[in-house]
C-alpha cells in the first residue's frame, strides 16, 4: 500500500511545480517585498493590494523574518536569512522576479544581490531607503540611542559591538569618514568605499538586474538626507553631493554609472509622504512602481 501512496504524492508535488513553472512563464513574475527596520509583512497589506490589483494574478510573497525588534540584527546576517528565503522564488520564476525593498530593506537587498550569483531579478525597487548612509537625528534614531546626539553616535557605531547592530552598518558620520571607513563591516563594502576581494563580483552581480528604481522625498522625515534614497549624501560640511559627483558614481565602482548609461536608473521624488507612508501611498505606487512589475 505504501508504494502507491508514495507515487501518487510524487504526481502531485510534480504536477504543482510543473503548474508553478507554467504559470509564472505565462509572465507573471513574483514580487518579492522586504520591509525595513522596526516593521514586517502586516505594514505592506496595502502594497499587495495594489499590486494585485494592477497586475491580477501576480504572486507576492512578503519576508517574515527579522521583524520588528528583530531588525536590528546585523545586515549581513539578514541578507543570508532573506536569501534562503527568496531563493525558491527564484528558483520557481523562469522569468524572474522583482524586488520591492523599504527603507533599512534597501540594503539587506543589494546585499542580497550583490552576494548571489546567477540572480534572476528584473526590477530592484528602492523605496525611500539610506542607499548612501544615514546621518540624522530623527525619532528612530532618538528610540535607539535617547541619550546621544547624532555627532556622538559614532562613538558607539564605530565599534565592533556597535557594528552588529542594523542602524551602525549604514551610519555614515561625515565628520568622521576615516573612522566610519575603518569600522563600516557593511555600507562602505557595499559601495566600493573601502577594498575588497569580491568588489568586480558585487558589482557584476549588481548589473545583471534590468531596471533599478530610487524613490524618496524631502518631506520622508527619516532618511538623512533625504537624498540618500537616490545615492546622494553629505560632505565634511554637511552641502548635499548628488549622486552623479559622488566619487563611487564618477570611478563606477560597483555599476551605478553602468546603470545609468544603459537608462536603467530610475529615480522618482515625491513630496509629502512621511517615511511611514511610502508603502501605503497610491500615487507612489501608480506613479513609481507599477510600470516596473510587468
Amino acid at each position: 500500500m505504501k508504494q502507491p501512496i508514495v507515487v501518487i504524492i510524487y504526481l502531485a508535488f510534480m504536477s504543482a511545480l510543473l503548474m508553478r513553472y507554467f504559470y509564472y512563464a505565462e509572465g507573471h513574475k513574483p514580487v518579492v517585498i522586504v520591509h525595513g527596520l522596526f516593521d514586517g509583512p502586516r505594514q505592506f497589506e496595502t502594497m499587495k493590494l495594489f499590486i494585485t490589483k494592477s497586475h491580477p494574478g501576480t504572486p507576492v510573497y512578503m519576508i517574515d523574518l527579522y521583524n520588528y525588534i528583530f531588525s536590528l540584527a546585523p545586515l549581513w546576517k539578514q541578507v543570508e536569512g532573506v536569501k534562503r528565503a527568496v531563493l525558491p522564488v527564484m528558483q520557481g520564476a523562469l522569468e524572474g522576479i522583482h524586488l520591492i525593498c523599504f527603507s533599512q530593506g534597501g540594503l539587506v537587498c543589494r546585499g542580497l544581490l550583490a552576494t548571489l550569483d546567477n540572480h534572476n531579478v528584473h526590477s530592484l525597487i528602492l523605496l525611500s531607503s539610506p542607499m548612501a548612509g544615514q546621518y540624522g537625528d530623527t525619532a528612530y534614531l532618538r528610540y535607539f540611542f535617547p541619550k546621544l546626539l547624532k555627532s556622538e553616535v559614532f562613538r558607539f557605531c564605530y565599534t565592533s559591538v556597535g557594528q552588529k547592530v542594523s542602524i551602525c552598518n549604514y551610519w555614515k558620520d561625515p565628520h568622521n569618514r576615516d573612522k566610519y571607513l575603518n569600522a563600516s563591516s557593511f555600507l562602505a563594502q557595499l559601495n566600493g568605499e573601502t577594498a575588497h576581494q569580491n568588489i568586480s563580483r558585487w558589482r557584476d552581480n549588481l548589473l545583471c538586474i534590468k531596471t533599478l528604481v530610487m524613490i524618496g522625498g524631502p518631506d520622508d522625515g527619516v532618511i538623512t538626507p533625504w537624498q540618500s534614497s537616490l545615492f546622494g549624501f553629505y560632505d565634511e560640511n554637511e552641502n548635499i553631493v548628488e549622486m552623479k559627483d559622488q566619487d563611487w558614481f564618477v570611478k563606477d565602482v560597483f555599476g551605478l554609472k553602468t546603470l545609468y548609461l544603459r537608462g536603467a536608473l530610475k529615480q522618482y521624488i515625491h513630496s509629502g509622504v512621511a517615511h511611514t507612508k511610502w508603502h501605503s501611498n497610491s500615487t507612489v505606487y501608480y506613479e513609481s512602481i507599477d510600470e516596473w512589475l510587468t
